[in-house]
């Protein structure tokens, strides 16, 4: 039973004091019976209360507000877990029986919002080039597999090619991105061939070097198999996910799982940092960490008066907590 520790900060530093902050935060792990949270605690600049809800996905919401003008905002978890090993599906029913309870199920509301795909062009598309690649005579479980390894062979893992905001069709051509393009690529896949397919955030803890997506919040998908349930296929890393992943929400995409974001009164110009330290069962030294974070980005004032009411989910502010 793996143990992990996960340091996970977030900080904004604006170009002048800002108030009226309201925010909303999915970094709570979500606990099962593969995933044990042994503690976690929270801390937020000015120490608000941080309200406590579910939302429709059965993620844990935390939100809060700053009132006070600040020129900060630090938000760190920390949080301590042990992982179980999963079971992997039997696969014993045959396909057409698989494919048939698929179809029936397509329509029941905890599968409907994991099977909407749009852009029939591009499934055409894409239906075309996975001719051979693709067999719908063999199982949904081999199929989801296939997919995955398609997308981890065929797609190069690189950063800033893309942002929080660039459609599946433009994946589709660049061919290029980090997990959280893999991920959305691999949710149409599966969906347009009629396996429901969910996005996950969360932590990936890696255990051997080379882990792409350890030194940030991670994603990747759930496929529903049938007559199991529904498994996690991590297409960056091109495996199954198993005792070394650790979820922090699930929802259709990226959108609804984002780990920090919200609103505030001010100036649009700001600086974005996030970490992510995770020690696998055994305490690093403190200089083994990192000196600067993981991730930054900078966002200027804007060039034309906006309102002043600035949103981390607008495109510039959100890029920082593009998972990868």
């Amino acid at each position: 039973m793996p143990s992990y520790k996960i340091k996970h900060l977030t900080r904004y530093a604006y170009g002048a004091p800002v108030t009226d902050c309201t925010n909303q935060l999915m970094i709570y792990p979500l606990a099962d019976d593969r995933l044990e949270v042994k503690s976690q605690e929270v801390a937020v600049t000015g120490s608000p209360d941080v309200a406590l809800f579910t939302d429709y996905f059965g993620n844990q919401v935390g939100v809060f507000s700053l009132v006070a003008p600040h020129a900060e905002l630090r938000i760190e978890s920390n949080v301590a877990v042990v992982t179980h090993a999963i079971q992997f599906p039997m696969d014993e029913a045959d396909a057409p029986t698989q494919w048939q309870h698929l179809a029936e199920v397509a329509h029941e509301a905890a599968f409907i919002d994991f099977l909407a795909v749009d852009n029939p062009a591009l499934q055409a598309e894409i239906r075309g080039a996975l001719v051979g690649v693709v067999d719908l005579k063999d199982k949904p479980l081999k199929n989801a597999l296939v997919l995955s390894e398609y997308v981890n062979e065929h797609f190069q893992y690189e950063k800033g090619v893309t942002s929080v905001e660039t459609p599946t069709e433009e994946i589709w051509r660049l061919r290029a991105g980090v997990c959280q393009d893999f991920t959305h690529l691999l949710l149409f896949l599966l969906r347009m061939h009629g396996i429901p397919a969910r996005y996950v955030s969360g932590y990936v803890c890696p255990k051997d070097e080379g882990v792409r997506g350890s030194g940030a919040t991670h994603a990747w998908v759930e496929a529903y198999i049938p007559f199991y349930g529904w498994l996690g296929l991590d297409s960056t890393n091109n495996c199954i996910v198993n005792d070394g992943h650790v979820r922090m929400a699930i929802g259709r995409h990226f959108a609804d799982c984002t780990p920090v974001k919200g609103t505030y009164k001010g100036t649009g110009a700001h600086t974005l940092e996030v970490s992510v330290h995770i020690e696998n069962g055994h305490p690093l030294p403190t200089d083994a960490f990192p000196e600067m974070p993981v991730y930054v980005q900078q966002a200027p004032m804007p060039k034309m008066a906006v309102n002043s009411y600035r949103k981390y989910t607008d495109w510039e502010q959100q890029q920082q907590q593009q998972q990868q």
